[in-house]
């Protein structure tokens, strides 16, 4: 059998919470779900706008309300700086098309991360200045870090206003104002906002101000369709505000209100808008939008949001699609080799001495798997990380291979390239992004070093759960070492993944209504667990499909038809062909082929209980 950890242990409905005991005689299984992701009262599962958090509980908001209004009206030239990612490019495209329509004089400038790296660098602000005088400069989805861009800008009399959402544990850079749920003395009482979420409560409030004030302004929630874009795509914890966010923008796809650009990507996908749901935003939208920045520049995902023609959109949509396809092409080169270099590490002896070097290229095959990469190890416990740098590995594309083998290897994952190419010497810059697993703070655990090695980051910053950091070749070994010590710290229950389950559905679960409604039930993702079930099956049969997708066709007790399953790449030569009853951990879904659509079971995980 599975090893499988319950959300949610009663069985009875009069041991779930009192007000969700109504529901449970409609559906005891949707009972279970919101009782296993903390739900206790049914307000808890409003999805009205009234119901969203308000917005002058936000530290700093006032202010930067006021400055922008007064920027407004005398007509000031406003600079909108993002940030290379999809939660950058939404929230750069909500600014510019809300304060278009107050009044506002605005352009925007997204850094190229290949030349000038995140966040307002002093840099940035002097290509700003250059490009386009502005009179105040307003960041989305960044900025809390960065005191020396600030002082570039206020020293040419520029105002700064700082809108970011990233976790900061240093005083906030003297900037007119900064509004972040995150940023020391911030009482919001949600920290899970993403980028485009707070430059959407900014927006809201200032419309509200200019609406009182009998001025021109604008509905903000009409573009709640990027924030649930941002706010998915960036994984933003699905709280109760983030939930109304994204059922709004959600609806609002699905009824066709939305931004051309969105529309045009759905198209590129083959999705039909109307049948989309929350985690589309996370595996079909925003890859391509992210794509621009990773592969180009993001000025072309931004483009592609804010423009009005259709022609146009579908023109970006595309290049956008092409751009996706090489950022897979050139992910799939990357997670082969560092697959391949995992692979080589596991089979050398049990040492527990960390594999570390300079990543030459002119070596040996086997001399470059060694000087290439480092796997971080704890003395005591075995391996606790991955660490990997190459010299050739394309800095675009180096938090998506973080991902992977973080969920291959259930380790934090830190993944570097060179930050040019061109420039692979001791003394070069390279750039890593971290990806983490429950329980380890990657952000955090990265300022631990950067506290007991103060030369050996150049700069970090990031969640909980995924970080950015700069540090100088020469230092990557050093590095290593010292995030191994942090890591040593950490108990080793955190480093054994705990698969969930909500439990066995009934029998009446397994039907085409019950997927329908479940996928509808709420905004499933980061923080509001999708639902996942176990249960214990008779196999009918089975096929082998291209030689690694194992198909089944299954008996429940109970359920008077078979059901089908299919568990994508599976190993086949893993499956015991005497099979007869299998546990499965497995979610539900409406397979759709010629135009008919029917159940079938999404298999995570298996294991055979008995054999014929």
């Amino acid at each position: 059998m599975l090893n499988l950890t319950p959300r949610y242990t009663s069985t009875r409905i009069d041991e779930l919470p009192a007000a969700l005991q109504p529901l449970a005689a409609q559906s005891f299984t949707l009972a279970r779900l919101y009782a296993g992701r903390g739900i206790t009262a049914p307000d808890e599962l409003e999805t009205s706008l009234a119901g969203l958090l308000p917005a002058e509980a936000l530290h700093g908001v006032t202010e930067a309300v006021r400055l922008l209004d007064v920027a407004i009206d005398e007509r000031q030239r406003i600079l909108i700086v993002g940030d290379f990612d999809c939660d950058g490019a939404t929230s750069t495209a909500l600014m510019m098309r809300a304060l278009t329509k107050m009044g506002a004089v605005v352009d925007f400038l997204v850094p190229d991360r290949f030349k000038y790296g995140y966040g307002l660098t002093p840099e940035i602000v002097e290509l700003g200045i250059e490009t386009f005088q502005p009179d105040m400069i307003v960041t989305v989805d960044n900025g809390i870090s960065s005191h020396e861009g600030v002082a570039r800008a206020q020293a040419d009399g520029i105002t700064v206003i700082i809108t970011d959402h990233h976790l900061t544990t240093k005083e906030t850079p003297p900037a007119e104002a900064v509004v972040n749920p995150n940023q020391l003395g911030c009482d919001f009482a949600s920290k899970a906002l993403v980028g485009v979420g707070v430059a959407f409560y900014v927006l809201g409030r200032l419309a509200k101000l200019r609406r009182e004030a009998g001025k021109s302004t604008v509905q903000v929630s009409q573009y709640l369709d990027l924030v649930a874009l941002g706010t998915i795509a960036d994984v933003g914890v699905l709280d109760k505000n983030n939930r109304i966010l994204v059922h709004h923008g959600l609806s609002a796809i699905r009824q066709g209100r939305c931004c051309m650009g969105i529309l045009a990507l759905l198209e590129q996908a083959g999705r039909d808008p109307k049948q989309l749901h929350a985690q589309d935003f996370g595996f079909v939208l925003g890859p391509r939008i992210n794509a621009a920045g990773r592969m180009d520049n993001m000025r072309i995902g931004i483009e592609c949001l804010l423009t009005e023609e259709w022609s146009t959109a579908q023109r970006l949509a595309q290049e956008l699609e092409q751009l996706n396809r090489t950022r897979r092409h050139v992910e799939g080169e990357m997670r082969a080799q560092a697959d391949s270099i995992v692979q080589a590490l596991a089979n050398e002896d049990n040492s527990d001495e960390s594999v570390s070097g300079d990543g030459n290229n002119n070596a040996s095959n086997d001399d470059t798997i060694a000087q290439a990469v480092s796997t971080a190890k704890a003395s005591n416990s075995g391996t606790r990380s991955i660490i990997l740098y190459q010299d050739d590995w394309h800095q675009g594309v180096i938090g998506i291979v973080a991902g992977r083998l973080k969920e291959s290897h259930y380790l934090p994952s830190i993944v570097f390239a060179p930050a040019d190419t061109e420039q692979t010497d001791e003394d070069s810059a390279i750039k890593g992004s971290a990806r983490s697993i429950a329980g380890v703070h990657i952000r955090d655990a990265i300022e631990q070093v950067a506290e007991r090695h103060p030369d050996l980051i150049s700069h970090f910053g990031g969640h909980a759960m995924a970080a950015g950091l700069t540090l100088k070749r020469r230092n990557f070994e050093a590095f290593v070492i010292a995030f191994n010590e942090v890591m040593a710290q950490i108990d080793d229950e955190v480093f054994a993944e705990q698969k969930f389950t909500d439990g066995p559905l009934q029998a009446g679960d397994f039907s085409l209504w019950f997927a329908e409604h479940l996928a509808d039930a709420s905004i499933w993702g980061h923080g509001f667990a999708p639902p996942i079930f176990d249960g214990v099956f008779e196999v009918l049969s089975f096929k082998i499909l291209k030689d690694k997708h194992l198909k089944l066709s299954l008996r429940y007790p109970d359920v008077q038809y078979p059901i089908e399953a299919i568990c994508f790449n599976f190993d086949s030569d893993a499956w015991d062909y005497r099979a007869k009853q299998i546990h499965l951990l497995f979610q539900l879904d409406i397979n759709e082929w010629n135009g008919k659509q029917s159940l079938q079971l999404m298999v995570k995980d298996l294991s055979v209980v008995e054999q014929g």
